[in-house]
């Protein structure tokens, strides 16, 4: 007991002298090497006598504001619906997502607009940065609950420098194609975040089962924030990456998108209680649809494909809730609880091997004058389609094994004593790091104060 005020004190400070220590080397870095790019630069904005029209402000801002609208919002209602976990699940998530948006500007930036001795920003480097952030908040999914404000930020910290490294690898060494992210996202977010949640694995919580469900708000909110999101956004999110005139990266997430729901009522008389319909599984294959496309969105799919990928990613999705996820914690010892590997991980992984499928399939026939835009490389005569899809297959593996490898490091750094995460009865709980209102509070065991979480850690 003695300790006890000492590891309060410490809990207290731990995170806002974290913090500042991220935020102060952030904005040292910034200063040293981020400028705008000539786009926005009002110093440099009228040498090419350029309109407003021409500017990518102009055009690229739509597609940020609705990024920016996915990570901040939707992916907070999505994880909010933990009975007594809300403040959390939106409160870290604006934490996470600040804080990756930044670092990621400069890692990006390094790797891929460092010119002159300068990082050059501009409104494609925030979307890129959006996009960093999304993976990082995939991750956070797999260790919800478990894990304290310092831990993960430590984990951003870690996840979005071998983000910026493994897309860097995919799409400018080896000329992958990722449109949607299937891979470089979905899949890398997703299993960085599961192999993190195996090395942080606890036993005990099993004890706080009745933590882990949701209460029919909290369900509520996860339904309207993340798939209504994702089908008013996702699909102009990719035309970021090639340009408007590229809609049928839009035709293919919206078929896709539209056909997984009804796969769940499909598979309802397998996995549904009595029949009924469970709001988890609706929520999960409603999304499931456009993490398979990513990869071969911007790719001549044909409207019957992007159909069938629909149908499978929300079959293989809502069939995972019910039978992969139990099994995953009892065999593999993989606490997922966002069920991030039904939503993004098998999903991203299938998206990726439509990729490959699809790519091999690319003529000059089928893509005319866009298979440059498409695959260049293939147009250009440096690779046949065949070996552009075995670039790809290669890609995923790649993807595969620094997500692995880096979850496995960053389990091991946020096992550190010194991180103080909360206590096996305390997870799943907003109390331990938020002052909650009373009625939030456990009236079977009273409000519960810092001393006494600190005496059961």
């Amino acid at each position: 007991m003695a300790r006890t005020p000492r590891r309060a004190a410490r809990r207290r400070l731990q995170l806002p002298l974290l913090c500042l220590l991220l935020q102060g080397a952030t904005a040292i870095l910034f200063a040293v090497f981020v400028r705008y790019d000539h786009e926005t630069d009002a110093a440099r904005w009228h040498e090419g006598n350029h309109s407003n029209a021409d500017n990518e402000f102009y055009f690229r801002y739509p597609s940020f504001q609705d990024v920016h609208a996915m990570v901040f919002v939707g992916f907070g209602f999505l994880m909010a619906f933990l009975q007594r976990y809300g403040f959390s699940s939106v409160g870290f998530t604006f934490l996470l997502a600040a804080f990756a948006l930044q670092w990621s500007t400069l890692v990006q930036g390094f790797l891929h607009s460092f010119h002159g001795s300068h990082i050059h920003v501009g409104v494609e480097s925030m979307i890129n940065a959006d996009f960093c952030a999304g993976a990082v908040l995939i991750s956070f999914g797999a260790v919800l609950g478990k894990t304290g404000p310092a831990q993960l930020l430590l984990m951003a910290l870690l996840e979005v420098a071998l983000f910026g490294i493994n897309e860097f690898v995919l799409l400018s060494l080896l000329g992958v194609k990722d449109a949607g992210g299937s891979m470089t996202i979905h899949t890398f977010g997703a299993y960085f975040g599961l192999v993190l949640s195996r090395v942080l694995y606890r036993p005990q919580l099993e004890k706080s089962k009745h933590l882990q469900g949701s209460v029919y708000h909290s369900d509520l909110f996860a339904m309207i924030g993340e798939p209504a999101k994702r089908y008013v956004f996702t699909p102009l999110l990719n035309l970021t990456a090639v340009g408007l005139q590229d809609v049928t990266e839009v035709i293919n997430q919206i078929i896709s998108l539209a056909r997984t729901p009804r796969t769940q009522l499909l598979c309802q008389p397998f996995v549904g209680k009595d029949g009924r319909l469970d709001m988890v599984h609706i929520q999960n294959a409603a999304l499931a649809g456009g993490v398979v496309v990513g990869t071969a969105s911007e790719m001549m799919l044909t409207p019957f494909g992007a159909l069938a990928a629909g149908f499978l990613a929300g079959t293989v999705s809502t069939l995972g809730y019910k039978f992969f996820t139990p099994v995953l914690e009892s065999k593999f010892k993989v606490q997922d609880t966002c069920g991030v590997h039904n939503l993004h991980g098998m999903p991203g992984v299938l998206g990726a091997l439509l990729g490959v499928l699809v790519t091999g399939l690319a003529t000059h026939d089928a893509y005319g004058d866009g298979l440059q835009s498409v695959f260049p490389r293939i147009a250009e005569g440096q690779r046949s389609a065949t070996a552009q899809a075995m670039y790809q297959l290669f890609a995923l593996f790649l993807t595969l094994t620094v997500a692995a490898v880096g979850g496995g490091v960053g389990g091991c750094l946020l096992k550190l004593p010194f991180l103080d995460g909360p206590p096996d009865s305390q997870c799943f709980e907003d109390r331990i790091y938020w002052e909650v209102p009373g009625e939030h509070e456990d009236e079977a065991q009273g409000p519960l104060r810092e001393e006494e979480l600190d005496t059961q850690a």
